[in-house]
């Protein structure tokens, strides 16, 4: 099935032909060199939205003065916060979040700004991926420090829950009750709610600290299958085209466009699947099954972050795309 998303109700398949219309914090949640994603529109039904689609430290990132960084220090609708899903269910006022970024902090509030609701940081649960630092360190922001925030659920697999649990300062989080850690087991549903459900899915990574995991969400009429690490696909227990075949959208690892892309570093020492191995993967795939595929996670260096790139244009002749920073897919 095709990506579907919608303005005011309306379906719309193409989303580089919508125009966003809101701007948040200074800066778009779409900006030059990528698709216009859609604003969510209000309505009963549960969605996701795309909250970041850059590796862990974000676009630009700390520290780069080279050409793939350049224009985006120059313009702030490049920048690209670090990969994040929300899950949002109108019709109960409920939102999740699959990882609390570095980014945090504006994207919360660009989710108060999408789907607002009454009460602060208004999350009914953080599910995290693993422990590396794009995907779990802006927990701190719900610390005695900053939020102060009262009893937020935090799902996390046992040794990532051991980690938050014994390492400090993150175990201030769960004595001071910021925070409450909930359990997640391998390939069992996690009933979020009556329609919602978020499946975690093992999957092999450096997992210095914790295990790593991807997850299903599951709707009352789609699924969404959410990847943003992975070693290789060919490490992994379940082929990809088996896991494509069951969700209607896929955000896959697109961290490196193609082996190279970071000179003078060993990139066996940072292993993900190049999106040119992806691709080459999905090639004798039926193109409905390719047009699922949205690259997240992508490090500063990937050229598909620049839609006029030869990156990009590949990947769409590929039949697939690189996921926009604020596009929406209705569950």
């Amino acid at each position: 099935m095709s990506i579907q998303t919608r303005v005011l109700g309306a379906p719309v398949r193409d989303i580089g032909a919508v125009v966003l219309s809101v701007t948040l914090l200074g800066v778009g949640l779409a900006g030059a060199g990528q698709a216009q994603p859609v604003t969510a529109a209000v309505g009963p039904s549960p969605y996701v939205i795309v909250l970041g689609i850059a590796q862990d430290g974000g676009y630009p990132q700390a520290g780069c003065r080279k050409e793939c960084c350049k224009r985006a220090w120059a313009d702030a609708s490049r920048h690209r916060g670090v990969a994040s899903l929300a899950i949002v269910d109108p019709g109960s006022h409920q939102r999740w979040l699959i990882d609390a970024t570095p980014d945090f902090r504006t994207q919360l509030r660009a989710l108060d700004e999408i789907a607002p609701v009454n009460s602060s940081p208004g999350l009914d649960g953080i599910l995290l991926t693993h422990g590396h630092i794009g995907h779990y360190t802006g927990l701190m922001q719900l610390g005695r420090e900053v939020m102060g925030a009262k009893g937020v659920p935090v799902y996390a697999m046992p040794r990532m829950r051991k980690f938050l649990e014994t390492s400090g300062p993150w175990d201030q989080l769960g004595k001071l009750e910021n925070i409450v850690l909930r359990p997640l087991e391998p390939g069992k549903p996690v009933q979020l709610n009556g329609q919602l459900s978020v499946t975690p899915l093992p999957v092999p990574h450096r997992d210095e600290y914790t295990e790593t995991v991807g997850f299903v969400i599951r709707g009352p009429a789609h699924s969404v299958l959410y990847l943003p690490d992975i070693d290789k696909w060919d490490k992994w227990s379940t082929p990809l085209a088996e896991a494509l075949s069951s969700v209607d959208v896929a955000y896959l690892d697109g961290t490196f466009y193609d082996d190279g892309e970071i000179p003078g570093r060993n990139m066996a020492e940072i292993p993900h699947p190049f999106m040119v191995e992806t691709l080459a993967l999905l090639a004798s795939l039926p193109p409905e099954q390719r047009r699922k595929v949205r690259f997240i996670h992508l490090n500063h260096t990937n050229p598909a972050l620049d839609a006029a790139s030869d990156a990009s244009h590949r990947i769409t002749l590929a039949g697939s795309s690189v996921a926009a920073q604020g596009e929406r897919f209705g569950l």
